[in-house]
């Protein structure tokens, strides 16, 4: 009997074992670089220099995430905290409120439809979309979404913001690969979160 072996539960598997080894968690960033030193053939392993590469890294990642969380706490094992600035491993809790709430990523991330059917015209419009908001009146918004603190549990001030900051410019700079687009982006970020943090 040959039972093929799901490659989302083997990505599953293998973010288990790095948030095991982290207690205190990891960024998605950190989650995706650890993959690919590991070599883990269920991510691209291209650079992620492109959009549509980084865009299907991001989702496949999250995709086994969400689907380890679930499995973590059908086993009563473990909660699994899912945000990009840091996903960690938390006690379970009998009781809490666990997956009841409807939770509209979860949805997205466990629909492989999103996946499939996304292209890179879809990917420019999502980014298009992110600075048509930003010069709408909601930069503020706009800018901590684009470092991915807009839906931070803690307090946000000016030297969290400027520590996300150095991390971004570090992984995007042209120097190490990424786009000048890209970093002109993140310092505008950073100008708009200076006058409200500063």
């Amino acid at each position: 009997m040959n039972d093929a072996i799901d490659p989302e539960l083997e990505l599953a598997d293998q973010l288990l074992q790095l948030l095991q080894a982290a207690p205190a968690g990891l960024s998605e960033y950190e989650l995706i670089r650890q993959l690919k030193g590991g070599h883990s053939s269920h991510i691209p392993n291209l650079p992620l220099l492109d959009n549509l590469v980084l865009f299907r890294t991001h989702f496949l990642v999250f995709n086994a995430l969400y689907l380890l969380r679930e499995r973590l706490w059908d086993e009563q094992r473990a909660h699994l905290a899912i945000s990009p600035l840091c996903v960690q491993l938390q006690p379970y809790r009998a009781g809490g409120a666990g997956l009841s709430e409807h939770d509209p990523l979860r949805d997205y991330y466990l629909d492989l439809n999103n996946l499939r059917d996304t292209r890179e015209d879809d990917v420019q419009k999502l980014l298009t979309s992110f600075w048509t908001r930003m010069q709408g009146g909601e930069e503020k918004q706009a800018a901590l979404e684009l470092f991915e603190l807009h839906d931070s549990l803690q307090p946000l001030n000016l030297a969290t913001i400027k520590r996300r900051y150095r991390q971004l410019v570090s992984q995007h700079h042209p120097d190490r690969g990424g786009s000048t687009e890209r970093l002109q982006s993140i310092n505008k970020a950073m100008e708009i979160l200076e006058r409200y943090y500063d």
